[in-house]
C-alpha cells in the first residue's frame, strides 16, 4: 500500500510564491524539561533563532578545533566524496557526515547540551539529518548565498514538514568582519518557493554556489525590509539554533580571521523523509540521511 504525502510546500515551479507556514515552530511542550527555558523557547517561536554563548568550554572547543584540523589535513578526507573544495583556492570548504566519520563529533552530536535541545524544540526524538564541518580560512573563502535550508531539503530530500533544527556551533571566533551567519528574524513563518526546476545531481554544483533553490533579488529585498537582518558574532564555543525556514546566508571572508564552524541538523523521527518533492533523484546519503535511528 502506497501513502500519499500532501506537498504542503509546493517549490521549483514556474513562479515564485510565498506561502504561510503549515507547521508549528516549537514541537514540543514549553515547560518541557531541558536545557532551554520557557523564555528561550518563547524566543524560538518568535524570532526562529536562539543563541547559546557558552554552549562549550574553551578546553571541549580546543579538542574539536584540532579534530577539524586533523580532518581537513587527512588526505584520504579530502579524497573522499564527502568533502566539499573551494573551487578558487582548492581548500577543504565542508566536510559531510562528520559524525560518522569521527568518534569525537559523534560525542557532540550526542551531547545532552547538543541533542536535547533539538527534542525540546521537535517535541520528539530525533535523528541526524545532516552533519559536516565548515572552514572559511581567511583572504577570500566564499559565502553561501540567501536561502531556506527546508527549501531544499523538502524539494531535494523529502522532508514533508517543517519539524528541523540546525544547530551552528563556533569552533573560532565570529567576528562582524568574517563571514559570519545572518539570519531575517521572523522569515521563518512564511515559506518561499523557489522558481525553476531542479538539475539532475543539483548537489554537486549547490555545494560550492547556490543556484536552485535560491530566491529571487524582489523576494529578498522584501523580507529584509519586513523582518530585518541579524548578523551573528561571539567567541569560539557560542552556537546558534534556528528553524529550518528561516532565511539567512553568509558573506565571504576577506580577513586574515579564520571562521570554521560544525554545524548539526536534527531532525525529527516523526518526519522522516520521503522521495524529492521537486528533484528528479534523491541526493546522497552523507548530505540528506535515510537512517532514521534516534540519536541515544
Amino acid at each position: 500500500m502506497t501513502t500519499t504525502v500532501i506537498d504542503l510546500y509546493p517549490s521549483r515551479g514556474a513562479t515564485e510564491v510565498a506561502v504561510p507556514r503549515q507547521d508549528p515552530v516549537v514541537w514540543g511542550s514549553p515547560d518541557a524539561p531541558g536545557p532551554f527555558s520557557a523564555t528561550d523557547l518563547q524566543g524560538f517561536e518568535r524570532d526562529g533563532f536562539a543563541a547559546v554563548d557558552r554552549l562549550l568550554t574553551d578546553d571541549e572547543v580546543a579538542v574539536y578545533r584540532r579534530e577539524l584540523e586533523r580532518l581537513v589535513a587527512d588526505p584520504a578526507i579530502r579524497a573522499d566524496e564527502r568533502s566539499v573544495v573551494e573551487p578558487a583556492s582548492q581548500e577543504i570548504r565542508s566536510v559531510f557526515e562528520v559524525h560518522r566519520i569521527s568518534e569525537v563529533f559523534a560525542e557532540l552530536v550526542r551531547d545532552e547540551r547538543v541533542v536535547g535541545r533539538a527534542r525540546q524544540i521537535l517535541g520528539s526524538d530525533v535523528y541526524v539529518h545532516q552533519s559536516r564541518i565548515n572552514v572559511k580560512p581567511g583572504f577570500g573563502a566564499s559565502g553561501f548565498y540567501w536561502h531556506s535550508d527546508f527549501e531544499t531539503w523538502h524539494a531535494e530530500d523529502g522532508l514533508p514538514q517543517m519539524r528541523t533544527v540546525s544547530v551552528s556551533i563556533a569552533l573560532t571566533e565570529n567576528h562582524d568582519t568574517n563571514g559570519g551567519l545572518m539570519i531575517m528574524p521572523g522569515s521563518h513563518r512564511t515559506f518561499l518557493g523557489c522558481a525553476g526546476s531542479t538539475p539532475k545531481d543539483n548537489y554537486k554544483k549547490s555545494l560550492q554556489m547556490q543556484d536552485a533553490g535560491t530566491p529571487s533579488d524582489e523576494a529578498l529585498t522584501e523580507m529584509a525590509s519586513e523582518y530585518g537582518i541579524k548578523l551573528f558574532t561571539g567567541r569560539a564555543g557560542s552556537a546558534t539554533w534556528f528553524d529550518c525556514n528561516c532565511m539567512h546566508g553568509s558573506g565571504d571572508n576577506i580577513t586574515p580571521f579564520p571562521r570554521s564552524n560544525v554545524f548539526i541538523v536534527f531532525n525529527s523521527v516523526e518526519n522522516e523523509a520521503v522521495e524529492p518533492f521537486a528533484a528528479p533523484v534523491r541526493r546522497p546519503d552523507f548530505i540528506g540521511a535515510r537512517d532514521f535511528t534516534p540519536v541515544r
